[in-house]
């Protein structure tokens, strides 16, 4: 433990110089799907496993974005049992593990967690310090409970936490308002669709948090 109290305070000391936080920043939370992995390849599989055309799945998927609509209803407009499908460690983005690792070697504590099941969190937990699931801990984002439960499991102040995500309002408007530094990068259907607000920093690659 003091080990890692030692790396963090070295770390928050360099951490000006990152896109996320400001100084005081000692640990990075990432959501998971268009942040830190692809989910393309999910979308396309799905597609395959219901006998609906790829670019049809796709389509539709968008108009919601667009809509601000859950991407979940996807399968109602569709009129279609939603599939099994999930991603895999080949879908994760080129940036992701590079990052993780980076941040971690740096001396930042690092976290996973977004609305996903709780069996996700296996794949994630050797590249970071924490891993959470909404369906682990019975609460799902944006709801205030979510973003308290990252403060709680991360054991610091919410002002030291850097929250990543690609949807403003499911990552980074309710990370702001819990009071923690908040990440947008721009990827995805809603990462380009949603623009970053006032107080939140705007990324294109995790690349330019290390």
């Amino acid at each position: 433990m003091a080990t890692r109290v030692g790396l963090t305070e070295r770390a928050g000391s360099a951490a000006a110089g990152l896109a996320g936080g400001g100084a005081g920043t000692t640990a990075y939370a990432f959501d998971v799907g268009e942040t830190l992995v692809d989910e393309t390849g999910m979308w396309e599989r799905a597609a395959h496993a219901c006998g609906v055309p790829r670019f049809t799945l796709m389509g539709v998927l968008g108009g919601l974005a667009a809509r601000g609509e859950p991407h979940r209803r996807v399968w109602e407009i569709l009129g279609v049992e939603q599939p099994e499908s999930t991603w895999t460690r080949a879908d994760f983005y080129s940036d992701a593990l590079p990052c993780l690792d980076a941040l971690r070697a740096a001396g930042w504590v690092v976290m996973a967690v977004g609305n996903t099941p709780a069996s996700a969190e296996d794949e994630l937990r050797a590249h970071v310090d924490h891993v959470g699931s909404s369906e682990r801990w019975g609460v799902a984002k944006p709801s205030p409970a979510f973003f308290a439960r990252v403060v709680s499991e991360l054991d610091r102040p919410a002002e030291e936490i850097a929250y990543v995500g690609d949807r403003v309002d499911n990552d980074v408007a309710p990370a702001l308002a819990a009071g923690m530094a908040a990440v947008h990068i721009r990827r995805g259907p809603w990462g380009h669709l949603h623009e970053t607000p006032s107080g939140a920093r705007r990324i294109a690659s995790l690349l330019e948090l290390m």
